[in-house]
Order: structure tokens, then sequence, then C-alpha cells
């Protein structure tokens, strides 16, 4: 089939006289772009069209052009300048990445370095750039003493939280639900005029994730053990942190005042795991004390004191300050508000700040009684607020020189983020269809969950993520901090998810809407009743297992033919007949057969069901070999209930 000039043309993407100069080169005499072409001809010019495009794309590989200097949050159009390219080109290269991005646009450290090596140029990684982070060397003034960091640890309502109030003077467990210390606090006490700072970490075993995170951040670990209960089964956990972190551990043998106490047993138990008490030989001091009467506080005041001299604990308080997001939560009147305990430095208010993908300026500090503070030394927990978004709990911090710094560094960390988390999101979707049809149905509950605090919504996400098994999972579509909002009733509405409020109020519009579209709106204030009916939801999504309940035996002692088919008039020798129960037909020993009994007749009539004695007609449904001897076994399969 002929074809145009001016065709040819566009479907090459060549401009007409291009292509008749293309033409005149290979001796093809043309009139205009209107003629038509014999068919060896186009193929000779696709073929020269397909090389010449070839040449261009090998032509168009980078060289390499030096090396470019690259941080993490780099904006696309600094990393231009930095390269000597256009910022349309850096956006080329995006493109084929699937990323759409704008001129201000700050790129991950990975992509960015992806970006430079695409172009031909060899990136670098700054080796002392203030955009990377803050130094945390020491500055010429030297280290000074800091205050120790003592975690709390133990076993729940052995009197961690007694104690800690006992030293700080307040009542805290007055106002938890259940009595349970759900939120890391921080504090810090004064004792003969030297500072110890106090973190108070939950007992409940599903805060294991927060206690693991406590015990990183701590100089001391304090084991509060109940001398009439001894050694349970969070002790032992807490022992485990400790040491997995290698901090020193100090036990307060509490409730010594009790009927049943037995402190002696206490130390015996914690010698089976690698504890000696000092006054045994061993290395671990133990104070025996009563939290609630205020017996021995100063005694384990001044055994920490003692331990964290030998500790030699110093920091830089000339530094830029870091340290650690010890809990964050979203306050209705003031935003995101973290509390935060300086390592190193000192923190002041209004500088910038980073903390994770959160940045800002801190528009105040408040120490633990409220009052407002304008610097934090090493080892001072404060609470801040001035952040764009909460931050999550146990995440470093860093102090920046401007606004414009800590906003780049961590919109970039918030891209690389995302990066990775579309490029898992894919991931795990090839590999759920995989295993899908590998494995048959596999079901899920979904879930959206919001608490007031990070430090709850880790808890459960960590508790629930337990409850999963070989056929059910628990699938967090969403999880974030605040009140539960429309926008969370709808993204549960899409995913047929249910939403759980762990100490959080729904709002107004959230309510309407779940009405709506019918969600399901779950509200807790304690952690224990989210596992036992998400685990109860569990349950009920398991695949039913049936085991076998014999009904009765039936012998065979004639066969008669009927339209309808074989029917055999039988005996019930034990047991019952029943209509539309499960028969196994047995000859000779073995069984060939096992279906429906579609009928059964006693006489004349359809009974629903014959005691043995009686005689009775039997149609099985889709069998007609049945035979004279034949020995039919009823029996129905009945659901036996499952465990998540």
């Amino acid at each position: 089939m002929a074809i145009r000039v001016y065709e040819l043309a566009r479907e090459l993407r060549m401009r007409n006289n291009d292509l008749l100069r293309l033409l005149t080169e290979l001796g093809v005499r043309v009139k205009n772009q209107n003629a038509n072409l014999d068919p060896k001809t186009v193929q000779v010019i696709r073929e020269r069209a397909r090389t010449n495009a070839a040449a261009r794309e090998s032509a168009r590989v980078p060289v390499q052009r030096g090396s470019v200097e690259i941080y993490d949050g780099i904006l696309i159009r600094e990393l231009a300048d930095r390269m000597g390219v256009s910022s349309a080109e850096i956006q080329k290269v995006l493109i084929k990445q699937g990323i759409l991005a704008n001129l201000n646009q700050p790129l991950g450290e990975e992509m960015a370095f992806q970006v430079a090596e695409q172009m031909g140029f060899e990136p670098t990684a700054p080796e002392a750039n203030g955009q990377k982070g803050p130094s945390v060397g020491t500055s010429k003034e030297g280290t000074a003493p800091r205050p120790p960091v003592v975690t709390i640890m133990g076993h729940v309502d052995h009197g961690k939280t007694t104690l800690l109030d006992s030293i700080r003077e307040t009542k805290v467990v007055d106002s938890e639900f259940g009595g349970i210390t759900q939120h890391i606090g921080a504090y810090q006490v004064e004792v003969d005029g030297r500072r110890i700072t106090f973190l108070d970490t939950p007992g409940h075993e599903a805060f294991t994730a927060m206690r693991a995170r406590g015990a990183l951040v701590t100089d001391v670990a304090v084991l509060v053990v109940a001398a009439d209960d001894g050694i349970m089964p969070q002790t032992i956990e807490a022992i485990h942190h400790a040491k997995a972190a290698g901090v020193p551990i100090l036990v307060a043998v509490n409730k010594v005042d009790r009927d049943g106490a037995d402190p002696q047993r206490v130390r015996q138990q914690l010698t089976e795991h690698g504890l000696i008490p000092d006054e045994w030989g061993g290395d671990t001091i133990m104070v025996d004390l009563s939290a609630l009467k205020k017996q021995g506080l100063e005694d384990l005041l001044t055994a920490i004191l003692v331990l964290a001299e030998d500790l030699s604990l110093r920091a830089d308080p000339y530094q830029k300050a870091t340290g650690v997001i010890v809990e964050a939560e979203m306050d209705r009147g003031r935003g995101p508000v973290a509390t935060v305990l300086v390592q190193n430095g000192t923190l002041k208010a209004g500088e910038a700040i980073v903390a994770g993908t959160s940045y800002g300026r801190i528009k105040a500090m408040l120490d633990e009684t409220g009052k407002k503070v304008a610097k934090a030394g090493p080892a001072t927990p404060v609470e801040i607020s001035g952040l764009n978004s909460v931050p999550q709990a146990g995440e470093p911090f860093e102090v920046f020189a401007d606004d414009k710094t800590a906003r780049q560094i961590a919109l970039g960390r918030a891209m690389s983020q995302r990066e990775e988390t579309l490029t898992a999101r894919q991931r795990v979707s090839l590999t759920d269809l995989y295993s899908q049809v590998q494995e048959g149905s596999l079901k899920d509950l979904n879930l959206v969950l919001k608490a007031d605090v990070q430090g709850s919504l880790e808890a459960l996400r960590g508790s629930l993520a337990t409850l999963a098994n070989e056929e059910v999972r628990v699938q967090i579509v969403h999880t974030g901090v605040g009140p539960i909002t429309e926008s969370d009733v709808l993204l549960a509405a899409a995913s047929n998810a249910i939403v759980i409020a762990f100490n959080v109020r729904v709002e107004p519009d959230a309510k309407r809407a779940a009405d709506v579209d019918g969600v399901d709106v779950r509200t807790y204030k304690v952690i224990y009743d989210v596992i036992n009916e998400i685990r109860s939801a569990l349950t009920g999504m398991l695949a039913p297992v049936f085991e076998e309940v014999k009904l009765g035996t039936v012998q065979v002692r004639a066969t008669f033919r009927t339209p309808r088919g074989i029917v055999a008039g039988c005996y019930i020798t034990d047991g019952v007949a029943r209509r539309n129960a499960d028969v196994r037909v047995i000859r000779d020993g073995q069984v060939i057969h096992t279906g429906k009994m579609a009928s059964l007749r006693h006489v004349k009539d359809d009974v629903r069901e014959l005691a043995a004695g009686f005689e009775c007609g039997i149609l099985l449904d889709g069998f007609n070999d049945v035979r004279e001897e034949d020995i039919l076994e009823v029996f129905t399969m009945q659901e036996v209930r499952r465990a998540a």
C-alpha cells in the first residue's frame, strides 16, 4: 500500500523538508510532499530513521562532567546551579522515574545522587556541612558534668509511678486509666544541690517498645520489684532491655512494708537473671523501700548519685543541642507539642529544630512544672511547641542555623520516606498477589488507628501485629495522633476498615460521615480492651473448622427402582437417620460413596428423622448403585469455635 511523503514524515516525527532531503540523498526523486512512495523506499527510510535515532540516543549517554556536592534535602534549583545545567533537565530525569517536581522541590539524598549519576556527575556528600547536621564534638570550652538520666522500669503495678510521685511530691497514678501508666513522662528533680532526670516508662507489656527506647536514652535503669510479688514476666523483659542497651541496673525492692514482703527472696530470684546484690559480693546495688510511705527514698537517690559519679557523665553545653523526642502529641490549643530530652549542647527558645520529618522554630519551652524556660542544658527534659507536625516518639532532634535549612532537611527526609513507601507498597502489592494465589484466600482486618500520643500509637501497632496468624492478618491502613476526623472515616470507608480511637474524641463531622457510610468507629480508654476486641474480631474471620458428629447406622435390606432413582429399604440399627444429613456408603468394609440423604420415608410418609428400630426408605442424592447388605453411616459436620 502506497504512502505519501507527508504521512511518512508524520509517522517518523520528521519535518517534510528533512524527509525530502533524505530522499534526494538516497536517489529517490519526488515532486512534493503529496507524492506517493513505493513500499521498498518506505522500508529503507524507516531503517535509516531507526539508525539515526539509535545514534542520537548513544550521543546522549552522559560523559563524566566532574563531581557535585549533594546534601539531603537539596532543592532542584540549587542542584541545577551546582551542576551547571537547567532545572528542566533535572525535571526530565525525574519524570522518567515517575516523579513530578517543581523547581523548589527538595530531593532526598539518595534520589539526588541518582539524578546526578544519570546526568554524568559524580555525587559526593559534604564532609562537614551545617546542612547535614550540627556537630556533636567538644567545643573549645570543654565538657562539663551533667545530671544522670534514670529510667524507672519493672512489672505493672509494682509501684513505679508511685515511686516517682513520692520523689516529686506529686500524684500521677490517680489520673491514669486503670492505674496503668500509658505515656512516657520525663521529669527532673534536685537532690542535695544535684539534679537527676527521671523517665517514667509504662509497665504494661504492650509498651515493650517504649520501654526499650527508654533504656536506650538512659544512664541508669532503676528496676522496681514488689517485695510481696517477686519477679514477674515484665521484670525479666526490663532486665533484658537494660542489658541490651548496656545500662547499669539499680534495683528498688518496693513495698517492704506489706504483709508477706520478702526482700531476700526477691534478691535470690534476681540472682537467677545475673543480678547479684552488692551485699552478697556482686555489683548490683539493691535498696529496700516503701514508695507509698516514702521510706528508703534517700537511700535510693544517694545510690543513684553514687552510680552516676562512677559513670563520669559529661556533656558539652556549648554545642548546638541534640537529643531525642521522648513523647509528642497534638494539643488543641498549642498545636504539635513534644517532650524532648537534651543529650548534648544547650537548647534555646527560638532556635530552628528538626526531628525526623517535623521542623519548626521553638515558640516556647516549658519545664515539668509548666514554667517557661529560656534554655535547657544536657540531660534536661522540656516540652517544646512550634513544630509543623507531630514528630515520632524516639526520633532524634537537631538544631539548625535557620528556618530555611531546617525546612529543606525535613522536606528532603519526607520525600525520601515517600519514595521508600511507594516502592515498598509496589513490592508488597506484587508479593500479596503472588502469595494469595499460592496460599488461597488471605483475609485482612483493616484498621485505622488514632491515639492521643505517639507512644500509645506505637504500642497499639506492636500489640495488634502479634495477633495475626497464617490465615488472618491485621492490616493497619493509617495511623495518626489527634481526634477522629471526617478524612479518617472516608479512608476507612474506602478501605473497608474499622476505626480505632484510643483516648481521642470523634469530631461531629466524622460521626455523621460514619453514620452515613456505615463505618464502625470504636473508642477505647484502656489498651486491654482494644486487644481483646480485635482478637475476637480475628477469631470471627478465621476459616471455620468442622468436625464430624455421627448420627446413626443404617443397614440396607432391599432396593426398589423408582422414577426418582434407586430407593434403599433399610433398617436403622443405632442412632437416628435424618433427612439432608451426610451419608457414607460402606460396602465390604470400603467407603464407596459419600453424599447427602435426599429423602427419608416411613411407610408412605415423608419424615424428617427416624430413630433406631424403625424401617425406612432412603434415596441418596446422585447415587443409584446402592445394594443389599450395604451399610449407611449417617453423620453431620459441626463447626468448632477457633481462637486467633
